[in-house]
């Protein structure tokens, strides 16, 4: 299975699994994301709007033949929340946009290609569902983050990037 269809499949199946749970609102919330790529989250509410904003910090990295790339990226996303109460009381969807950096390596086994080093940037584009354990500091949220790296090593867009996430409430 692609890691488009697994996660696709794992959002249709958490949406389905959440249907009979109730939600509760949170103000910030800090945890890890559990996807492509791995990442470091913190998230918050702007005073009195159904607006977010989440900052990141991520690493991923792939190994081929014996070349392979990493990268460590910072980044955040303006995110707009939108009741799904209709459905399962506090369930929110969100969409959004934002941008990040990213500094990759890129080491060569093989002589005819140079190791290489950059700083690139991208756009981020977010859809999702988000989610408040009722009784319980915990927030998950599953989304799609469709990417446009706009230079470097993996310039061109990326379909293949979203996340589950866990998040402990620091505010409610």
């Amino acid at each position: 299975m692609t890691p488009i269809r697994l996660f696709l499949f794992s959002l249709l199946i958490s949406s389905v699994a959440l249907c009979n749970l109730q939600a509760q609102s949170y103000q910030q919330a800090i945890g890890l994301r559990l996807g492509v790529p791995v990442s470091a989250s913190y998230k918050f509410f702007l005073e009195g709007t159904n607006n977010a904003i989440e900052g990141f910090v991520s690493y991923d990295q792939a190994k081929f033949q014996g070349s392979g790339w990493s990268w460590i990226s910072i980044g955040g996303g303006y995110q707009i929340h939108n009741d799904l109460s209709s459905v399962t009381d506090g369930l929110q969807w969100y969409y959004g946009a934002g941008a990040a950096m990213f500094l990759w390596t890129f080491d060569s086994d093989f002589s005819v290609v140079a190791d290489q080093a950059s700083l690139s940037v991208g756009l981020l584009g977010f859809i999702g569902l988000d989610y408040k354990i009722p009784n319980a500091p915990v927030n998950v949220s599953a989304d799609w983050v469709p990417t446009l790296f706009l230079n470097g090593f993996d310039s061109g867009f990326g379909a293949g990037y979203g996340a589950i996430a866990v998040r402990y409430i620091l505010k409610e």
